[in-house]
């Protein structure tokens, strides 16, 4: 059976549950919308895969995370995409170390990741109108939250609660030297 999968940077849970508090008082000022229920998350790419394919996907997870060393992140400012995205998104240095992260998980990972990320963001909020949008900006002006980004977080999304839930957690090990090993092979 396929199911789809996300690969993610999540924030601490302290983070979270204030980005949830956040969520909850954009809903009192424009109502239900998309990505209320979704818990906070930085998107590197999503996939669909059988058993079989997700169990060669995780060692190459594996592999990839022992390699990557922890990044400390600044999310610091709130922007939009115009397809009504409203996000909190990290700071210049914060998004210069997160991307070739999420580059080289989109490069390495040997199977069709079939949405892919490379601008950083946590997203508060999806789809919205142009109206709510100007909500979101009025009420949300600043922004200063921090935390280490130490792990990505495989998960898979849950047909019935339609989120994505949590399926495992792989640990940034700073460990370069089987990285060293392989490219000497080469």
């Amino acid at each position: 059976m396929q199911n789809t999968y996300s690969l993610v940077f999540q924030p601490t849970p302290e983070i979270v549950a204030e980005i949830s508090v956040l969520k909850e008082r954009l809903a009192t000022k424009i109502g239900w919308y998309n990505s209320k229920n979704s818990l906070a998350h930085i998107t590197i790419g999503e996939f669909v895969a059988s058993d079989e394919q997700l169990a060669i996907i995780t060692k190459q997870v594996t592999r990839i995370a022992d390699s990557v060393s922890a990044v400390p992140v600044i999310l610091e400012h709130y922007g939009s995409y115009p397809n009504g995205a409203f996000f909190i998104a990290p700071n210049a240095i914060s998004k210069q170390a997160l991307v070739p992260i999420m580059k080289r998980f989109h490069k390495e990972i040997r199977f069709s990741i079939t949405h892919k990320s490379v601008d950083p963001h946590v997203s508060i909020a999806r789809k919205l109108t142009a109206d709510k949008l100007i909500i979101a900006n009025e009420l949300f002006t600043s922004v200063a939250m921090h935390f280490l980004c130490e792990a990505v977080i495989l998960r898979r999304f849950d047909v019935d609660a339609k989120q994505f839930e949590v399926i495992a957690s792989f640990n940034f090990n700073g460990n370069t030297k089987m990285e060293v090993i392989q490219t000497s092979l080469f």
